[in-house]
């Protein structure tokens, strides 16, 4: 593993961009930014549009590793590259740690939760991604109701793909998410919590992972697991929270970073011209620092 990406994902200051929609959120994240789906005919130009997309982001001058510590990518966008470079060897070189999504989607909901589809990929796109020079892995679960059994399978899934992550010298960022709209939320992140809390006193000292959390309903909910000595960083998801309203709930969390998606690109625009891009860029990306380091 990297050390020196390590240490800045560790204890840099600034927060993590999520840029991996999946083939099931391409086209809802392609319309917010104004490309209709009627401008591709198939999935590889819907997958062609989102890369200069993407690109986009990460080459604006806003885009800086004085604020972006990671990035999350889809698996086309690591494969794919950014100004003559493989998409993680650019980042890196700018000093921003890059990270892939490794999930194949969720499965059909069960005991109020769902977990990850089977994978049986996995560990050959491990092998590719560390190829490709990636740091570290993200996998997503949701949680819809406070549903003991439920929110433990999803916990067990998580860290036994977690496991294998870590074997193949990559960080794991452990994603259960809970629903923003769920019935009694509070009560599913005590749960979950807990069932987090017993897998990381599981780990060996050489066994570290990431959380990405959705932002708790009580202030601080997670501070034991930000403080827990098998956790590199917690990191905040969005969760279809405006950025305004997911920025004020963040810096309520002491130790928390943001690693936002659609809060990050809410405002940008296919047909913007380079310097309005840039400014919604850089207005999004400087309030999103502030709420990642400056807390209540």
């Amino acid at each position: 593993m990297n050390q020196s990406q390590l240490e800045r994902i560790k204890n840099g200051k600034g927060f993590i961009a999520a840029l991996d929609q999946s083939g099931g959120s391409t086209p809802k994240a392609l319309e917010a930014y104004g490309v209709k789906e009627d401008s591709y005919s198939n999935e590889d130009e819907m997958f062609e549009q989102v890369h200069k997309m993407r690109t986009r982001i990460m080459t604006s001058p806003a885009f800086s590793s004085d604020y972006i510590l990671g990035v999350i990518l889809f698996e086309q966008t690591m494969d794919s590259k950014v100004e003559g470079k493989y998409t993680a060897d650019y980042l890196a070189d700018r000093n921003i740690v890059p990270f892939l999504k490794v999930d194949k989607g969720l499965a059909e909901k069960k005991d109020g939760v769902q977990l990850m589809k089977p994978n049986p990929d996995l560990d050959e796109t491990l092998r590719r991604a560390v190829d490709r020079n990636i740091f570290g892995t993200k996998m997503r679960s949701v949680i819809h109701e406070p549903n003991e059994s439920g929110i433990k399978a999803v916990v067990d899934q998580q860290f036994e793909i977690g496991k294998r992550i870590i074997a193949s010298d990559l960080m794991p960022i452990i994603e259960p998410e809970v629903n923003i709209h769920s019935e009694d939320k509070e009560k599913s992140e005590e749960i979950l919590r807990e069932e987090i809390i017993r897998h990381l006193n599981g780990l060996s000292e050489n066994e570290n992972v990431m959380l990405k959390l959705s932002l708790p309903t009580k202030a601080n909910a997670y501070k034991e697991l930000i403080e827990h000595p098998r956790v590199v960083r917690v990191v905040a998801l969005s969760g279809g929270y405006s950025r305004d309203e997911a920025n004020e709930r963040l810096k309520e969390n002491d130790g928390m970073i943001a690693s936002f998606s659609r809060a990050l690109a809410e405002e940008l625009r296919f047909s913007q011209s380079s310097d309005e891009f840039d400014d919604a860029m850089r207005s999004a990306i400087e309030t999103i620092y502030d709420a990642s380091v400056n807390k209540k």
